[in-house]
């Protein structure tokens, strides 16, 4: 199978790695100061699940022949990333996205339609170091996607996914499942994610810092909540699932913060409007109390204030 992955970062790096070394055909759509990286020093990953060294073949515009697209771009690079990969989807590709949240598939669908986007969860940390080497942060090492069927529920699956899922295959570094719940399982994604980002957002700090603090009741609030707007829209957390979560953000010990946390504290952009907006958003349709979600956004808007004015500390 034919792989068109945009950018080189981090995500899209591990995971166009791993399916070089599953054998794929894999091509990286990047910006020419990183073609021009790439084939000087070829891609780099460092990872204890084994490192992967080797020259790739970059695009500086997409094209017709893939049969999938991995999108793992930050929410806010979406429109232009939607343009950048056009040409390949018309052509008849499916769409990957391993976007955080839930906003993207709508405009997604309404870029390509839905027959071409597929939902999909990326778990794996991981960092674009500086001198353009991909370090792998943890044990996290899954690729989950799936078609997005056609009710409220999701659908059958058509095939698609299942094949490019066998391609991909299961081996120490990369664990490729194709599912036939994908929305299901991006929404329980949504409760952990908008639990950690307002959280550590907020207060700065990482889960153990805040429950030693004594925040815990703050974060399993959170938590409920997030799981209050997941089943408002049809899709109820399981007593497995919640139980495993008020664990984590029970956890005194925990280092654990968003990636949302670290953006904001490196000065750079984050996606709180597509993560925290969208969870205010959503709480208030559903009746939901907003206040702890619609606190973080505005911080996280203050801190986009600032940085705008370039008054950062």
């Amino acid at each position: 199978m034919r792989m068109l992955v945009l950018g080189a970062g981090a995500l899209g790096g591990y995971f166009g790695a791993r399916a070089m070394q599953r054998g794929l055909d894999v091509a990286f759509l990047v910006r020419p100061a990183r073609a021009a990286a790439l084939a000087r020093d070829g891609l780099r990953l460092r990872s204890t699940h084994g490192d992967f060294d080797g020259p790739v073949t970059t695009m500086e515009r997409a094209c017709p022949g893939f049969d999938v697209v991995l999108l793992s771009c930050k929410a806010y690079d979406l429109d232009p990333a939607i343009e950048a990969i056009r040409p390949a989807v018309e052509a008849g590709a499916c769409v990957l996205p391993v976007l955080n949240g839930l906003s993207h598939i709508d405009r997604l669908n309404a870029a390509f339609g839905a027959a071409r986007v597929w939902g999909g969860l990326a778990k794996c940390a991981a960092t674009l170091r500086p001198d353009g080497t991909i370090q792998h942060l943890n044990d996290w090492h899954w690729l989950t996607f799936g078609e997005q069927g056609g009710g409220e529920q999701d659908g059958a699956l058509d095939g698609r996914a299942a094949a490019f899922a066998a391609a991909l295959g299961q081996s120490p570094g990369l664990v490729a499942e194709a599912v036939p719940d994908i929305r299901r399982r991006m929404w329980e994604k949504l409760v952990h994610l908008g639990t950690v980002a307002a959280g550590t957002v907020l207060m700065r700090a990482s889960v153990g810092e805040i429950i030693r603090a004594g925040g815990r009741g703050f974060l399993l609030a959170l938590l409920e909540r997030n799981a209050a707007i997941a089943a408002a829209q049809g899709f109820p957390m399981s007593p497995g699932f919640m139980e495993s979560y008020r664990a984590m953000f029970s956890d005194a010990g925990s280092a654990y913060t968003a990636s949302m946390l670290r953006d904001l504290e490196a000065g750079g952009r984050t996606e709180a409007e597509h993560i925290l907006g969208f969870l205010t958003d959503a709480a208030r349709a559903a009746g939901v109390p907003e206040d702890l979600h619609a606190l973080a956004l505005l911080h996280a808007r203050a801190h986009d204030q600032r940085r705008e004015a370039k008054r950062r500390p």
